[in-house]
Order: C-alpha cells, then structure tokens, then sequence
C-alpha cells in the first residue's frame, strides 16, 4: 500500500504543500518582523523628537514639570539620561538611564539608530534624541517600546497563517486525492492491461481517454504496440506453418524418390535420372528457403557484407528476364522486356540480381494465367530504374505497407520473405523500392539505384 503510487503520489503532493506553506509562514513572519521593528522605529524617532521639541520650548529657568506637557505616549516608555550623571533636569519625573545603557554618542545622529535596551521592567527596543539648552547637550529622552508589543503582531500574524493553512491543508488534500485517482486510474488500467499482454492476451479493454492527457498518449502507443505484438505473433505462427510446409512439401519428394532408389523401383536410367533431378531441385528449393532466413536476420542484425564491383544492369536485367522465361511460357503470361538507358553500376551484382529476381517472382505469382508481366530498364537523373510491373490483383491501400513486412503473405502461401528482403537489400546499396498499385489493374514495383560511375 505505501509503496503504490495512489498512495505515494497524494502523499507526495501534501508535503509539498506542507513544506511550501512552512517556509512561506517562515518568509512571511521573518519579513513581518523586520516590517514591524522598521516601522516602530519609525514611530519611535518621530516620537521621541517630538517630545524633546516641547521639552526644548519650554525649558527656561528652572526645571521643566513634565506635568506641563500632553505627550501621547501610550504603552511607550520615556527615559531620561543625563549628559552628567547625577544632573537631573526633570527633578526624578523620569526614570533614569545610565549613559552606558544607550549609545549616547550616536543619538545626535541625523537618523538616531534603533537598539536594544534591557532593564529591570523587561526588554524594549529604544530610540533616543539629545536634548540642547541654549545649544548646550543636556541630556538625552529615550523612548523604548517594550518588545512583547512587538512580538504579538507577528505572533498574531502565525496564527493566522496557522489558521489558513489549518483550513487550506484539508481542502488541498481532498483535491490532491481526487485529481491523483484521476491520474493513477488509468495508470493501473494501463498495468493490468500490460499483465495480460505479458500473458500473451491482446484482446484488452485500454483506459477511457482523458483529453490528450500523456496517459491518452501512453495508451494509444500501448494500444498500437499491443497490436504490433499481436501481427507479429500471428505473423510468426504464419512463418512456423509456412516454414514448415515449404520445408516439408521438398523433403517429401526428396524422401521418396530416394525411397524409390534405394529400394531399385526405378529400374530404367531415365526414370533414375528424373529422380535425382527432382531430388537436385527440391534440395535447391531448400537451400533458398534457408537462405532467404539467413538473409532477412543478416538485415536485421545490420551485418550484411555487400560487394563493390562494376556491374552492367542490361546483362543482369537480361539475365534475370531469361531465368523466369520457361515459368511465363508455360504458364501463358505475356512476358516482356523493355530495356531503355542503361548504366554500369558500382554496387553488388548478386544482391541487384537478387531484388530483380524477387520482384519477378512476386509479379509471376500473383499474374493469373494469360496475364502480363513487363521487366524495364531506364536510366534518368543519375539514377537506373528496373520496374517490374503485372496485371494481378492489386494491392489495397492499407496492405502496401503490410506486404513489406516479414513473414507476411496475402493468400497464405510462401513465407513472405520476397519483397521485405527486397526493400532491405534496395536500402542498404543506397537505393530504395517503390510502389505503385490499384486494386483490380496491378501493381508496379520499381527499384531505384543511384548511379556510381566506376572509381567513384
């Protein structure tokens, strides 16, 4: 429970706001105290010059009577220190003050300074102006305001900050509460449906949206993984029934014609013969299907080694043409080649030959009887262009990525590795594979390599 986040997330939040309301009760009551002893010294020197005015005005001849005076003094209280001790010119109406107690010699000051002073009656905070007879320094009036005064205002000011946060702290944490459910809600959602997934269960409910909250975010790119992982388990369970079938249509014939020779069944050397050819192309068809998965995790894996070397694209277009020509024929589609600019290339003429080949194959199996397959050259723009175009099906819109894919097949046959080893190969000699297809009228397959003159 302490270590959840529904617990650890309000729980986080409220000592923030505890912590961010202490220091700011610390900032307001230590700027208040200093306000406060600013301005009572303010009071304090208009007061005491006040007082020493009147004193001045009526001293004359004999003492000054203090009865004689209306001083608003208040809670304040008045001191007289002598310039001479033992000189008393108020005659004991004020209580005395010795010169060590006050800064005497700054009270004449323009501004007499603030300072601390400590009797028998309590701590004040004094203020004092020297009093001139006839220009001569009589003595000094010390007003001092006791410092409880002081203290409760701004321990007046504390329990008011106290209060509002005693009533601001419970309304902050209900919020707090309230906005964290809304938050971890969804969150646990998230976690529960990532627990199913780990269970092999994509088929989940997701959170309800949030207004283009990150959680929202989270969910719709959990949502997409969570599909991913779904195509790629389904693709995956493809790939082991088409690896296996493929694998297993071969070895069969492989197996029984080597039955067949051992056991003497076919006695007659042509009979023989055809059945080591079988088993010679059924062992080829083998060793493509391996290789085609050893490329594709080559790729994958980036550690494919391609070769540099000069390579004619109208002898390796020709080339790839003559090896699908008897399959066109007999299979009665219309077969062309159209071979415009071409160029001698730097790059790997295997793996060229390789992506032709597919792309071919591709096009032948998807072109129904008495279709049509072109294979073009061209070369324009510092690039060649080998397109490989039919009259099949076509390709959706939203499956002419999906095809690119591994392990994918439309109708469930092959293992689906043709065309993504194809675009891999076409990315990593520095060219590109595109598309172009509409659903009833075919599709074009166009592989762009840029031109690499010889020693470039």
């Amino acid at each position: 429970m302490l270590r959840s986040l529904r617990f650890r997330l309000p729980a986080l939040f409220v000592l923030g706001f505890v912590i961010a309301g202490v220091v700011a009760t610390l900032i307001a009551v230590r700027f208040f105290q200093s306000y406060t002893r600013t301005h009572a010294a303010a009071e304090l020197r208009a007061e005491s010059a006040g007082i020493v005015r009147l004193y001045e005005q009526q001293a004359g001849v004999g003492r000054i009577s203090l009865r004689n005076l209306e001083l608003p003094l208040g809670g304040d209280r008045v001191y007289w220190v002598p310039a001479v001790p033992g000189a008393s010119l108020l005659a004991g109406q004020l209580p005395e003050l010795p010169r060590s107690a006050v800064p005497f010699a700054k009270l004449g000051d323009s501004e007499p300074p603030t300072f601390d002073l400590h009797v028998s009656s309590g701590s004040y905070l004094g203020v004092g102006q020297i009093v001139q007879i006839s220009g001569i320094p009589v003595g000094a009036l010390v007003v001092a305001k006791p410092d409880a005064a002081l203290r409760s205002r701004w321990v007046e000011l504390a329990w008011e900050l106290a209060l509002a946060f005693g009533i601001g702290i419970p309304i902050a944490v209900a919020l707090v509460i309230y906005f964290s459910h809304r938050i971890v809600r969804p969150l646990e959602a998230l976690t529960a449906a990532a627990d199913e997934v780990a269970l092999g269960h994509y088929k989940i409910e997701l959170p309800e949206r949030t207004g283009g909250s990150e959680v929202e975010r989270l969910a719709a790119r959990f949502d997409e993984m969570t599909a991913r992982l779904a195509e790629s388990e389904t693709l995956s369970r493809n790939f082991l029934m088409s690896v296996s079938h493929e694998l297993r249509t071969p070895l069969t014939a492989i197996r029984g014609h080597v039955a067949a020779l051992r056991e003497g069944v076919l006695e007659d050397e042509q009979s023989r013969g055809r059945s080591l050819e079988v088993i010679a192309e059924e062992a080829l068809r083998l060793e493509r299907l391996v290789g085609d998965v050893l490329d594709l995790a080559k790729l994958d894996a980036r550690r494919f080694t391609l070769l540099r070397e000069e390579v004619d694209m109208r002898a390796l277009c020709e080339r790839a043409y003559a090896n699908f020509a008897e399959e066109a024929r007999v299979r009665g589609i219309e077969y062309d080649l159209e071979l415009g600019e071409g160029a001698v290339l730097v790059t790997d003429g295997d793996r060229v030959l390789q992506i032709v080949s597919n792309l071919i194959a591709n096009a032948l199996r998807w072109t129904p009887e008495g279709g049509r397959v072109d294979l073009g050259l061209n070369a324009e723009n510092g690039e060649v262009t080998v397109a490989v175009a039919d009259t099949g099906p076509g390709i959706e819109p939203d499956g002419r990525e999906r095809i690119f894919r591994p392990f994918w097949s439309g109708d469930g046959g092959g293992t689906g590795l043709g065309l993504t080893i194809a675009r891999e190969l076409a990315l990593a000699l520095g060219g590109r594979l595109e598309l172009d297809s509409e659903p009833g009228l075919g599709s074009r397959f166009v592989l762009v390599l840029p031109v690499k003159t010889p020693g470039a």
